[in-house]
């Protein structure tokens, strides 16, 4: 047996087989020569039958490379991904050009749930990765001359500038049912590629279906409810801050109401809602935009985030005026929005009597129940607030042809909410903005709590809550 430990195949020997011949037989294509054709096999394959097959089907002569049984499946997982309703063979594009490399990841991606599509380049050679429940898989190596030709591609398609190569780029790529934001980067060995997949739908988005447990769920409607004053929502880039706004939207989202929103970019669309797209380079800001938004007549403006503290004052000042205000900012926790706004600017006293409802959220991937392994978990590897709370073992991630060998199969949100009452008003006004012992005294959960919960539970492993566990 081949002492190969990794199988590595180009985009140009990947084509010359068919995805049913790859998993019917077990093989991944190696090399072909003028005088062979070479495969890499299953161990404890029928190398005769195998071998006479192939060469059937192939019209060459095959040798065979037999490797473990788990690298061909880790391969085949990889090279020759089988999906859903999605088959590499037979994706029909818009072009009608089954063979367009570009358009089958696009669509490849999008079956397989990926938000963002990286295509980059390096000193001998290219990859494609795909962001998989929040974390990138590689999905396919390129040679380095086939790379010129996908940018290019990319960047016809997108009505960017094919001669530009020292600037970024920005533009679009739209399709019936989702849209393809492009971002171009120019690095030291050539321009790398960022393509996020958008959905444009949100009327499917359902509130109910988030990961809001009872209590979080009324204390959140409570707060939004209100008919004006401010609701944040916390996290870092890509803990679902934005799905949340959406769903919240399609509960308000009545015809006595105007609603208007700024965003940047628009990720969804829903009618009824007016959505304006924030431009820096002319000067439409979030908070230029805001200010026009106060001549319209709103009734609950949106906000896709609160990065200044120019946008953080006009936002409580649409507050003050009889607006609900929904928006996004960056903090660890639910209750840290509140120095942040503060360290922005906005005095308490005026914190104190526009915020609703401060949410804190993270997404944790969940392992994949056909391939998780339990093991032992010595106390030391934990956190020291967690040690000693009866977690003895606990569920680690392994790799299947299911979970696309990540471990993981699927991502649930998690979330801290904090309803500003009378007494958490009080302390804001004085400036005390460390609330643990009332917080816990009102039975409000903290994301860390959650997170360890999930990990006692099995649902989740060490090494995904781990941060969560010792920085919020």
């Amino acid at each position: 047996m081949s002492e190969v430990k990794e199988i590595t195949v180009s985009l140009e020997n990947q084509q010359l087989i068919s995805v049913e011949m790859a998993w019917n037989y077990g093989v991944i294509p190696a090399e072909k020569t003028e005088t062979y054709f070479s495969f890499f096999v299953k161990e404890d394959a029928d190398l005769d039958y195998v071998k006479e097959d192939l060469e059937i089907l192939t019209g060459e002569r095959v040798k065979l490379i037999p490797v473990e049984a788990s690298l061909i499946q880790k391969s085949l997982g990889k090279y020759y991904r089988r999906s859903g309703n999605y088959n590499r063979e037979n994706v029909t594009t818009q072009t009608g050009d089954k063979d367009d490399f570009l358009l089958r990841i696009i669509h490849e991606a999008r079956a397989v749930g990926s938000s963002d599509i990286h295509i980059e380049i390096y000193d001998e050679d290219a990859r494609v990765r795909i962001r998989i429940d929040g974390h990138l898989v590689e999905k396919y190596k390129l040679e380095k001359d086939e790379y010129p030709e996908i940018v290019n591609k990319v960047k016809i398609k997108s009505n960017l500038d094919i001669t530009e190569k020292r600037l970024p780029q920005d533009g679009r790529l739209n399709f019936p049912e989702f849209d393809v934001r492009v971002s171009i980067l120019p690095t030291l060995h050539g321009e790398k590629i960022v393509l996020r997949i958008l959905a444009r739908d949100a009327s499917q988005v359902d509130i109910s279906k988030l990961g809001f447990e009872q209590k979080e769920m009324t204390d959140y409607l409570e707060g939004i409810r209100k008919p004006n004053g401010i609701v944040l929502i916390s996290g870092p880039t890509g803990s679902g801050k934005t799905t949340t706004l959406y769903a919240t939207l399609k509960i308000l989202n009545e015809e006595k109401r105007n609603i208007v929103t700024v965003e940047d970019p628009i990720e969804y669309t829903l009618k009824g809602i007016n959505q304006v797209q924030l431009k820096e380079s002319i000067g439409l800001t979030f908070a230029s935009a805001l200010r026009s938004f106060l001549r319209q007549d709103p009734d609950i403006i949106m906000l896709g985030e609160i990065r200044d503290g120019e946008t953080a004052q006009m936002a409580i000042r649409a507050a003050l005026t009889g607006h609900l205000v929904l928006s996004t900012i960056h903090t660890n926790s639910a209750w840290g929005t509140i120095s942040r706004l503060v360290d922005m600017g906005v005095p308490a006293y005026l914190l104190a009597s526009t915020i609703n409802t401060s949410v804190a959220q993270r997404l944790v991937r969940i392992l994949c129940n056909d391939c998780k392994a339990e093991m032992d978990l010595p106390q030391q590897e934990l956190p020291k607030e967690f040690r000693n709370k009866g977690l003895v073992k606990h569920c680690v991630p392994v790799g299947c042809d299911t979970c696309h060998f990540t471990g993981y199969r699927g991502r649930k949100a998690v979330y801290e909410v904090i309803n500003i009452d009378h007494e958490l008003t009080d302390l804001i006004k004085e400036g005390q903005l460390k609330a643990d012992d009332l917080l816990k005294e009102k039975g409000i959960e903290k994301i860390n709590e959650k997170a360890f919960q999930l990990l006692h539970e099995g649902k989740t492993s060490l090494e995904e809550v781990y941060s969560l566990l010792t920085n919020v």
